[in-house]
């Protein structure tokens, strides 16, 4: 019996989309967790009649950006047929799932809800939802041009804290809510006749279901509207955006949720089973973190140009900074989500200022400095930094006094515990604790520099595990597409992909670390707070300590 339940598993696929900013991608995997399938579709290449850029239409004021929307549809076209061209057979899907951009919306035109229902197989989506939008352009999350509309909100919720408090964030020019309160106002006619609003992941969780497919609590929780503690959309949201809304976004349910069988025409246009499942599609950062199997108490860690910083956390503290929003695979928790712009550039500038341009040698100058760097402390914002909001190089010594350089090995010990302090500091103040078991899980350009990753370990007191992160919101949709039909019977998302890869151990922290770095860590927070005193507008004029260092080191 064993044996034949074995081979049922391994005979099934799931199948996980991603609608990113540049490219609509899939992953197939068996029951097993093996991808036994890739494909994508380039939006600027293999859809160069949209004439987009990066993927988007960027307007003359360099606010405004936005994303044709029967781009997307097209490119489901293209990418399915590239699918069964290679011979994927999709009887075998059992279900699907899929992840969008986080913050992009798509308008329905009044009537498309019918055409959804009456899709016919010997025609292309493209053909068939031509006339299905009242908004041809979707604003997209590089959308800036809702700055009005985000202080309506704030100052109807009862200011930015009351606002992060309800629904995770405070108001941002690129959240939802503020765009269709922007659409709402500056394209009456277009919003009048809309029939429903998606968004990204929901929209294309309609073109699989043939019908509105309803948003999921962890993509609905990046909106400033949905309440996070009820999961519901927030009345006082509601009415500060625009009329009607809740009848047009529909009732926001879980991300676990099967939203039905796939719509006849990819039955008979494709070949998928009748009996194939819809799991309910979620954002691409939700699906990432699906896609990385993090657990309570474990921190993910981008390095890349910006550094991200994932968390899974129990109990929220919604601040002015970061996101908190639902998460994707347990319905008790919540995942956090800090950006900081100032990452791998930074770190490649005081590289070639302070190691000659070689990353041996700034591994080096790692190595042959101790832990806590003798109480010098250091804080690098080359650009107007997201979190905290400030600009300029700072340096401090042990006794908290400010100076203008150190030595090439105290620099390049200072820019990477400074800033994996800051990753640490701003983590808790939006609820992470490290907890026994806690791992921190590495990815991107710098996760594979040995050092970098020991001085990451030793800051947050935790082991760092490397994680291969290509394609990890497909990954995720594809292990949620499993998880979706198992999670009615209670199975938790983490026993459901117990048999995917297990990231790999790269180094432990130090046994001095936890001492080291809680007590440096308070003097980290009181220092930022004191750099923090000088507003933003007097920083970006106001000069700064040059940062060039005294002597390049030499390489070994």
């Amino acid at each position: 019996m064993f044996g034949i339940m074995a081979a049922v598993l391994e005979s099934t696929f799931y199948m996980g989309f991603d609608v990113s900013t540049q490219q609509l991608k899939a992953v197939v995997i068996d029951g097993d967790l093996r991808v036994v399938h890739r494909n994508a579709v380039q939006f600027d290449s293999e859809l160069p009649e949209f004439r987009t850029e990066g993927g988007v239409h960027i307007h003359a004021d360099r606010l405004m950006v936005t994303s044709p929307v029967l781009m997307w549809v097209k490119a489901f076209d293209l990418l399915l047929d590239k699918m069964k061209r290679a011979g994927l057979d999709f009887s075998r899907v059992a279900a699907l799932s899929g992840s969008g951009q986080q913050h992009g919306s798509v308008f329905w035109k009044k009537g498309a809800s019918e055409t959804l229902k009456q899709l016919h197989p010997d025609q292309s989506l493209h053909q068939l939802l031509q006339d299905s939008f009242s908004v041809w352009d979707s604003p997209v999350w590089m959308d800036s041009s809702s700055t009005f509309q985000c202080q309506y909100l704030q100052a109807a919720a009862g200011g930015a804290l009351r606002l992060a408090e309800i629904t995770g964030s405070r108001a941002y020019e690129r959240f939802t809510g503020n765009q269709i309160a922007k659409v709402c106002a500056s394209q009456p006619k277009a919003f009048q006749n809309t029939e429903r609003i998606s968004l990204v992941s929901s929209f294309a969780a309609s073109l699989f279901l043939g019908g509105y497919a309803a948003i999921d609590h962890s993509d609905g929780s990046g909106m400033n509207l949905l309440d996070i503690q009820s999961k519901k959309w927030s009345d006082v949201c509601l009415r500060a955006t625009a009329p009607h809304l809740d009848r047009l976004l529909g009732e926001p349910l879980p991300s676990s949720t099967v939203l039905g069988p796939v719509s006849p025409y990819y039955v008979h246009r494709y070949g998928f089973r009748e009996s194939c499942r819809v799991v309910a599609f979620t954002g691409d950062n939700p699906a990432s973190l699906a896609g990385m199997r993090l657990q309570q108490g474990d921190v993910a860690v981008s390095l890349g140009t910006s550094d991200t910083v994932f968390l899974w956390i129990q109990e929220p503290r919604p601040a002015l900074e970061g996101h908190i929003l639902c998460s994707p695979v347990d319905m008790q928790a919540y995942m956090a989500l800090l950006c900081f712009k100032n990452g791998s550039l930074t770190r490649e500038r005081i590289r070639n200022e302070c190691a000659g341009g070689l990353w041996e040698t700034f591994s080096a100058a790692l190595k042959d400095t101790p832990l806590g760097n003798h109480g010098n402390i250091g804080f690098y914002f080359d650009t107007m930094e997201i979190t905290p909001a400030a600009v300029g190089v700072y340096r401090f010594d042990s006794e908290d006094s400010e100076v203008c350089s150190w030595s090439p090995q105290v620099e390049v010990r200072a820019l990477v515990e400074g800033q994996f302090l800051s990753r640490r500091l701003h983590a808790e103040k939006l609820g992470y604790s490290i907890i026994p078991g806690t791992r921190v899980l590495a990815t991107g350009g710098a996760s594979s520099n040995r050092e970098i990753l020991q001085v990451l370990s030793d800051v947050f007191n935790a082991p760092v595990y490397s994680i291969d992160l290509s394609d990890s919101a497909c990954l995720g949709s594809a292990y949620r597409a499993l998880h979706g039909l198992l999670a009615e019977s209670g199975v938790s998302f983490l026993d459901a992909v117990k048999k995917a890869p297990e990231p790999q151990l790269v180094v432990r922290p130090h046994p001095t670390a936890k001492q080291v770095y809680d007590h440096m860590l308070k003097r980290f927070a009181r220092l930022e707070d004191q750099v923090l005193k000088k507003s933003p507008a007097s920083l970006r004029t106001k000069p700064v300590c040059a940062s060039t260092c005294v002597k390049t080191l030499v390489p070994p």
